[in-house]
């Protein structure tokens, strides 16, 4: 009967309801309390723990053997998790694209997951929904995108990709009245992308069912950019095979060199030929409150679609993209409608309808709480700080004579290599060979990895390995950069010691 006293389960003080209001205060201070420990004692990316150490750790623990208190738990899952836990607001961590987050947006973080908010459906989320579709718009309309642009959060820039080209997939079929891809034979589906493009694009192709070999790729300029001109041949060259180019992809922010294609020429040969642009903007979405730097997405209000991952350059808990749409009409392509949760006739804002995601976090009052405590102009300053800082630590690497940097930076990546010079057979100082290079880069980069004093990443571009520093903590100082070069030569002179000493005074310097 409603309003009669409910019946006390065995368990009923473990949930959060109005009589555990106390209980819940006390659990989430001790968990403060531990975390606030571990941040505190963070100097470093990790303990460095091999994994046969780290796998003992977690096999010791029996599941099915519950501690039955809160304190003693929390203490295991510090000791098992915390005391090895990567810090990615460490000042050795520059190996990633992995930010330090924002405290109002760990504040919200605590809400969506206390309130427990499921974002499918009006009726489950009511002012929740009218708060992520605000967000949205406020994106859109910094992309420039227009007032008809429509949108939804995801999980990351994985699930964006493949959302956009979901839609663009539906679009390509609509304008020619088919319902499915093989309808389209003896043609093809074919997306084009340069091989800088995030790898999700040919997953995503995978996943639609148009096959790995439907990406075409499309050659890039000297600049490992897009090139626009290339793009037009190439579309040409795909319609007059009797294919069907389904969406351009370009990125504003390669994963290895952090290039931005050029959007508006891109979006040019686009318009000319009607295709659906997509902007891959999930590592440089922070630009768009960049109040020096706005300037280098110029173009991509021209998209169709564009990803951002807040949980990159907005500083925001990992999960929080969004893919966002200029024609929102182009979202009802993929609307699905079931009687129980969201019926045609209810006319109601239910976010299923066009999610690729069912169950959803309110992932998006993380960003709100910042925005309204922080402000966009201090996001897109933290953004032009990490900028700042590759700039200046590529200006550094360009002075040192043992040191081989890939290319200015864009924004805030720097790809290197150590070329050690060593006394050749009549005692000049010459730099190693690209083998003895080569080799480094793998060994200096697991070195560090083993250590955990420094994390760097590793990548291989124009046919070499290189060695990788992604800078997105604003907190970072040329100092803290200097420190990760001296673990990385001394890996590095490690390394060597088989081969002829290293010149001292190369080995040495400091960048």
């Amino acid at each position: 009967m409603v309003g009669s006293a409910r019946r006390p389960a065995p368990t009923a003080d473990a949930f959060l309801r109005e009589t555990t209001a106390d209980a819940y205060v006390a659990t989430m201070s001790a968990a403060v309390d531990v975390l606030s420990r571990s941040v505190r004692g963070a100097r470093r990316p990790h303990t460095g723990a091999p994994q046969q150490e780290l796998q003992e750790l977690v096999d010791a623990v029996d599941l099915d053997a519950p501690l039955g208190d809160t304190p003693a738990a929390l203490e295991e899952l510090s000791r098992v998790w915390l005391d090895h836990a990567v810090w990615f607001h460490a000042p050795g961590y520059v190996a990633h694209l992995n930010c330090p987050v924002a405290l109002p947006a760990l504040a919200a973080d605590l809400l969506a997951s206390a309130v427990n908010t499921s974002m499918d459906t009006y009726d489950q989320s009511r002012v929740a929904t009218l708060l992520e579709r605000r967000l949205l718009d406020w994106a859109a309309e910094r992309a420039g995108l227009g007032p008809g642009a429509r949108g939804v959060f995801t999980s990351g820039g994985t699930q964006s990709n493949t959302h956009a080209l979901l839609l663009a997939r539906e679009a390509a079929l609509a304008a020619r009245g088919l319902a499915r891809p093989d309808e389209l034979l003896p043609g093809r589906l074919r997306v084009l992308a340069s091989d800088q493009a995030h790898f999700s694009v040919t997953r995503a192709a995978r996943l639609l069912g148009l096959g790995a070999d439907a990406v075409v790729r499309v050659p890039t300029d000297a600049r490992h950019r897009l090139d626009p001109a290339a793009l037009a041949r190439v579309a040409d060259e795909v319609r007059a095979a009797g294919d069907v180019v389904a969406a351009v992809v370009a990125t504003a922010g390669t994963t290895d060199l952090g290039r931005v294609d050029p959007l508006a020429a891109v979006a040019d040969v686009c318009d000319e030929r009607g295709l659906w642009l997509h902007v891959d903007a999930a590592y440089g979405g922070g630009l768009l409150v960049s109040r020096r730097r706005r300037h280098l997405l110029d173009g991509v209000e021209r998209a169709s679609s564009v990803t951002v991952d807040f949980h990159k350059t907005f500083f925001q808990p990992v999960a929080s993209s969004a893919v966002l749409v200029r024609d929102g009409a182009a979202m009802d392509l993929v609307a699905h409608h079931a009687a129980y949760l969201n019926p045609r006739e209810e006319g109601v804002p239910n976010h299923v309808d066009t999610s690729l995601q069912t169950t959803r976090r309110f992932d998006a009052v993380k960003l709100w709480l910042t925005l309204r405590v922080m402000g966009a102009d201090a996001l897109g300053d933290a953004v032009d700080a990490c900028v700042d800082l590759a700039a200046d630590v590529a200006e550094d690497l360009a002075r040192q004579p043992d040191v081989e940097l890939h290319s200015t930076p864009e924004l805030s990546t720097v790809l290197f290599r150590l070329r050690p010079l060593v006394a050749g057979p009549d005692g000049v100082p010459t730099p190693v060979d690209d083998g003895t290079a080569d080799a480094l880069v793998g060994g200096v980069r697991d070195r560090l990895a083993a250590d955990g004093a420094a994390a760097v990443a590793r990548t291989v571009l124009d046919g070499r390995p290189w060695l990788k520093m992604t800078f997105l903590d604003p907190a970072t100082t040329r100092a803290d950069v200097a420190d990760v070069l001296r673990l990385v030569r001394e890996a590095g002179e490690d390394l060597l010691a088989p081969l002829p000493a290293p010149v001292a005074a190369a080995a040495g310097s400091a960048a």
